[in-house]
């Protein structure tokens, strides 16, 4: 709980960029002028905050910026700050500052810091800002439904030029360990194979199988999504054109995922985080995170947030399965 009534709050965004970080803070800035708090922002993260880039937010400030990807507070990672000299120095930064609470908008390492910070007398609140949606306490992160979206309209257009040229597609999406980008994706384009961390044997012969089963009852394209924590398209692609004699190419699409205008959802459920971490902070709560569950926003100690575990939902993942080309065959 808070010890003192909050006046001047800060807000920063952390690790991997998102669309939707805008929104969250213009929520963050606009809702606590409207409680008649000061607002700073913190530029550049943990990092921005240690070298003290921290400078007062209008309403003005925030203008035209929730239709904009990235981050207008812009981010970095800040191996300084894992060390508990780091961690101190950004607490005293806080103080120095007169900042009652911070808002942490980013993942989990983000929220590690957070962490550290309340442990220090720092009140803080996170809000996830993650494509990857790893986060296990929130059903919803930041950015992950722009940044699918942008994969799903970019493997459309891949899917096009495959069936041209009759050819095996690897398309690799975002999401570091996590495979919910892949798996979104691998249903919403019709994808012959999907490769998730969760999931995937690393059975590459059955792939090939499939391929060639594939083109024998006359598809003539094959599209495979891979997930970012399996990886290593190209060498697959060469090792399945050698195999398979189908021409394969490998297309990883890489940073264009956390760019680009948010989609409206992300737009709105930022803004809903955003003023949610305002509204916690004013209540007195602190080593929060903001969360979205079975249809409402809700909040978790950061501590409990951290030691959850995600994991992919079968029943989610047995219908991808049994959508795809292959099902019968693989069963």
């Amino acid at each position: 709980m808070a010890e003192k009534e909050i006046k001047t709050i800060g807000v920063l965004t952390s690790g991997g960029d998102a669309p939707g970080m805008n929104a969250a803070i213009r929520a963050v800035v606009r809702r606590g002028l409207s409680k008649g708090l000061n607002v700073k922002g913190i530029y550049k993260g943990y990092a921005g905050l240690l070298n003290e880039e921290i400078v007062d937010m209008t309403a003005k400030d925030v203008s035209d910026t929730i239709e904009r990807g990235g981050t207008i507070l812009y981010t970095a990672r800040c191996a300084e700050f894992r060390t508990e000299d780091g961690q101190r120095q950004g607490a005293e930064v806080c103080r120095k500052h007169g900042i009652d609470g911070l808002v942490v908008i980013g993942g989990d390492g983000s929220f590690a810091g957070a962490q550290k910070l309340a442990n220090l007398g720092v009140n803080t609140i996170g809000v996830p800002g993650t494509i990857d949606l790893d986060i296990a306490c929130t059903e919803y992160t930041i950015g992950f439904d722009t940044a699918v979206n942008t994969a799903m309209d970019a493997i459309d257009k891949v899917r096009d030029t495959s069936t041209s040229h009759e050819r095996c597609s690897i398309i690799e999406v975002m999401g570091r360990r996590a495979g919910y980008l892949a798996l979104w994706c691998g249903i919403a384009n019709g994808a012959e194979d999907i490769l998730i961390p969760e999931k995937y044997d690393y059975d590459e012969q059955r792939l090939i199988n499939n391929i060639i089963d594939s083109r024998k009852k006359g598809k003539k394209h094959h599209i495979i999504v891979n997930a970012e924590g399996i990886g290593h398209s190209e060498a697959m692609a060469k090792r399945i054109e050698a195999a398979t004699g189908i021409e394969t190419r490998a297309t990883i699409l890489g940073h264009m995922q956390r760019g680009g205008s948010p989609t409206c959802k992300d737009r709105v459920y930022a803004s809903m985080m955003g003023a949610m971490a305002v509204d916690l902070l004013l209540e007195g709560k602190s080593c929060r995170v903001v969360g979205y569950r079975h249809g409402a926003f809700v909040d978790f100690d950061i501590n409990e947030a951290l030691a959850m575990q995600k994991s992919v939902d079968e029943y989610q993942w047995e219908v991808c399965n049994s959508l795809s080309h292959n099902y019968k065959k693989n069963n």
